[in-house]
Formats: C-alpha cells, structure tokens, sequence
C-alpha cells in the first residue's frame, strides 16, 4: 500500500492514462469520423425514440376524448360490395336500402330470398307481417357487415327481438349465427 495522499495517487494515474492514449492516438484518429457520426445517429435514433413515446402517449390519453366512429365513410367492407352475379340471376337493380335481384323466371329477391314469401309468417292469413323490425328499420336490407356496426348500440332485448323476427321470415344462417352469438355475449357480459 502506499503512503502517497489519494489526490496524488489520482493524478499519477491520470498521467499513465494520457500517455497510453498518447501511444494509441494514430489509430484512434484514423477512427475518430466513424465513431463521431456513430454517436450523432445514436443521439438522432434516440430522440426520435422519445418523441414516438411521447406521441403514444399523448394518443392514449386523447382516445377518451374523441368520438368513434360507427363506421368510417372510408371503411369498406367485402360484404358491402355486390357480388358476381349467381347462377340463375338475370339482372341486379342495386338502389341506395337494398340489393334487390330478380331470377330467371321473373320472380323479385332480397339478399338471395325471394321477397314475397320470406315477409310474412308461416301460417299467417292475410296481410303479412311488419315488413322491418321495430328496433331496426332497414334491418331486412342490410348486409352482415352493415348489421356488424350496429348491433353494438342494441340491448339485449333488442338483439332478441331482431333474431326472432330473422328466424319468423328469412331465416338467413349468417344473420341467425351473428344474432345468435350477440346476445351470448351480451348475456356473458
């Protein structure tokens, strides 16, 4: 151990630690523009990281303020555009509430159902029954995805009422599963 007070000690090792660097400056030179620009696009990486954070977190905060959407005017969804015409079909009149076809034979369809026999209910004499249901008009003309953005906003009641009047006419599979699993998880909820 030596006897030597601690600030000489320190600076004996900072004159050994110069003049070290002193002997590999040559080679510390040659790499020094390597190394300089290294560290600004650390420096510039870093930043960008920081302000990125920053913005994600600002935009978690700023969800619960702004409204959402049902459904974007620019969102399409498959389900909304018309399809290749079926076997079978003549012609597609597409207007703004449905998608109405007629087959070969003349007879008028809706979403692949012909449009007479599905509205009423089976057995029913005379006029047939509501055309739409209560909770939702337009319900009969609309494609799955466009039954997708709204029933979020029914209760389940509402839902209920919509698959018993699905099953009372058109009974279409995909509308009849969709209702049928809205209203399990309403009820799980």
């Amino acid at each position: 151990m030596s006897s030597l007070p601690f600030p000489v000690r320190v600076a004996a090792g900072l004159v050994v630690t110069a003049v070290e660097e002193a002997k590999d400056l040559p080679r510390t030179v040659a790499g020094l523009p390597i190394t300089a620009v290294s560290r600004v696009l650390q420096m510039t990486m870093r930043a960008q990281q920081v302000v990125t954070e920053l913005a994600i977190k600002g935009d978690t905060a700023l969800d619960g303020m702004r409204p959402v959407e049902e459904a974007p005017s620019w969102a399409r969804f498959d389900d909304d555009l018309p399809e290749a015409l079926p076997s079978g079909y003549a012609s597609y009149e597409v207007d703004d509430t449905s998608l109405e076809s007629t087959d070969l034979a003349g007879t008028p369809r809706v979403n692949g159902h012909a449009s007479a026999p599905a509205l009423g209910v089976v057995g029913e004499d005379g006029e047939t029954a509501s055309v739409t249901p209560d909770v939702l008009p337009g319900y009969e003309s609309m494609t799955i995805a466009q039954l997708r953005g709204k029933l979020r906003s029914l209760s389940v009641e509402d839902v209920e009422e919509l698959l018993a009047w699905e099953q009372a006419h058109a009974a279409r599979p995909p509308f009849v599963t969709m209702l049928s699993n809205r209203i399990a998880t309403l009820h799980a909820e």
